[in-house]
């Protein structure tokens, strides 16, 4: 059985003293491929380096965080950007709106987010979209940007049946399943069973969402077998097909070689 986690920031202080054991876990468990969405101009160096001492089974994106966006954000994307350009990326990320803790900022991470998604257009990239409390705001910058010319990830869908089709009418787009997919909550549950199952992709989000029974603890790529084994359960297949479906949805969005 072959997984692949497409959401981890492995790259992170809490991974700095044993992420090759955090590695060699991952894989034991099946886990052939994890991929790294930047947070923004201070982590790409530890991105870089927690991909170049694994650059068979860890791959990059680049992007600037929501949350990280500042009343600077021009001159943060000017560093982002140049990395993107002169380095080897999988995708654009992790981009987007988050408008659940402040929305101050919210005019400056729309326009943060719309410049990262000419780019993922430009150099014909996925994107790694975060949206908490921000559904709306950002399919309009989607459609603004032209929504037939991106493809990408809604990262950490947990939402109802109602956005899940808003986010299906993009059509190029597909969610990503993690450890809230575990947790005690029958709405998201039903909404992810009738999930299109070209559509879904499955991530940890590490260090953060650890999935039933690691809750509340630091989450890591090979816990994905908890997320794979609920989202068989929900679907009504074995895990070897849910990690066959997942698998190939995840090469093709981010043309990985399976």
């Amino acid at each position: 059985m072959k997984l692949i986690d497409t959401h981890a920031h492995l790259f992170t202080d809490e991974f700095q003293s044993d992420l090759d054991a955090v590695v060699i876990r991952a894989q034991a468990a099946g886990v052939t491929k994890m991929l790294l969405p930047n947070i923004d101009e201070t982590t790409i160096h530890s991105l870089r380096s927690a991909t170049a001492n694994h650059p068979t089974c860890l791959y990059p994106m680049m992007g600037l965080h929501p949350t990280s966006v500042t009343k600077e954000w021009k001159q943060q994307l000017l560093t982002i950007r140049r990395e993107l350009d002169e380095n080897f990326y999988v995708g654009v990320g992790e981009i987007g709106v988050d408008l659940y803790w402040d929305q101050s900022m919210c005019e400056e991470q729309l326009s943060a987010f719309e410049e990262q998604l000419k780019w993922s257009i430009e150099k014909d990239l996925p994107v790694s979209i975060h949206f908490r409390n921000a559904l709306n705001e950002v399919i309009q910058s989607i459609e603004r940007v032209g929504s037939k010319r991106l493809r990408g990830v809604f990262h950490s869908f947990g939402g109802s049946k109602e956005e899940l089709q808003q986010i299906l009418a993009l059509n190029n787009f597909m969610v990503g399943v993690n450890g809230v997919a575990t947790f005690k909550n029958a709405a998201v549950a039903e909404t992810l069973a009738s999930c299109p199952h070209d559509k879904v992709i499955l991530e940890t989000d590490s260090p953060y969402l650890a999935p039933v029974p690691f809750r509340g603890k630091r989450n890591e790529s090979s816990y994905i077998t908890f997320i794979a084994r609920r989202m068989a359960s929900l679907w009504q297949i074995s895990e070897e097909e849910l990690a066959t479906i997942t698998t190939r949805n995840a090469s093709q969005l981010f043309n990985l070689t399976m």
